[in-house]
C-alpha cells in the first residue's frame, strides 16, 4: 500500500510548535529524536500526527536565514492544512479558549462546517467538521 507518511512543517522552535499540536490540537507526540542535518550539525526529528493517523507532520526547525522566511508562508498565506474532527463545536471552543487565532467564524458548506485558524507557525488550517443535520441547514 502506497500512502504519504510524513509533511514537512518548518517551524521556529521544536518545543513550542510540539506543545500547540499535541496540547491543543490533540495530536500525538509519534517521534522526538536527535538528529543531525546533511552537514553534521544537531537538530531532532519531530513527528506528531492526529490520534490514528498514518501521515504525520514533521516539525522542521527553520535551519538559516533561507529557510526563517518559510515560517508560517509555506502556503503564500492560503489555507495549506485541513483538520477534520467529528467534535467540531467542541474543538472549535476547546482551541479558542486555548488562544487559537481564528480568521473567520465558524460557518456551513455543503461539506460540512469550517473554520479557519492559524497555528503556532502562522499557517492556516481548515478545521472541518461533518455537515450540519438537515433541519440546521438553511434553505436558500
Amino acid at each position: 500500500m502506497d500512502f504519504v507518511q510524513l509533511i514537512t512543517m518548518i517551524v521556529e522552535d521544536y518545543d513550542p510548535a510540539i506543545a500547540f499540536f499535541v496540547d491543543v490540537l490533540g495530536f500525538e507526540l509519534a517521534q522526538d529524536s536527535p538528529s543531525l542535518t546533511n552537514d553534521g550539525r544537531p537538530k531532532r526529528w519531530v513527528v506528531v500526527r492526529p490520534p490514528g493517523a498514518q501521515t504525520g507532520l514533521l516539525l522542521a526547525r527553520a535551519d538559516g536565514p533561507g529557510q526563517l522566511p518559510a515560517v508560517g508562508a509555506q502556503f503564500a498565506g492560503r489555507v495549506g492544512w485541513f483538520l477534520h474532527v467529528d467534535d467540531f463545536e467542541t474543538r472549535v471552543e476547546r482551541m479558542r479558549a486555548a488562544g487559537v487565532e481564528f480568521v473567520t467564524t465558524p460557518r456551513t458548506e455543503p461539506y460540512g462546517r469550517v473554520v479557519v485558524f492559524v497555528d503556532i507557525a502562522g499557517n492556516r488550517w481548515d478545521l472541518l467538521g461533518p455537515p450540519a443535520p438537515a433541519a440546521a441547514v438553511a434553505v436558500p
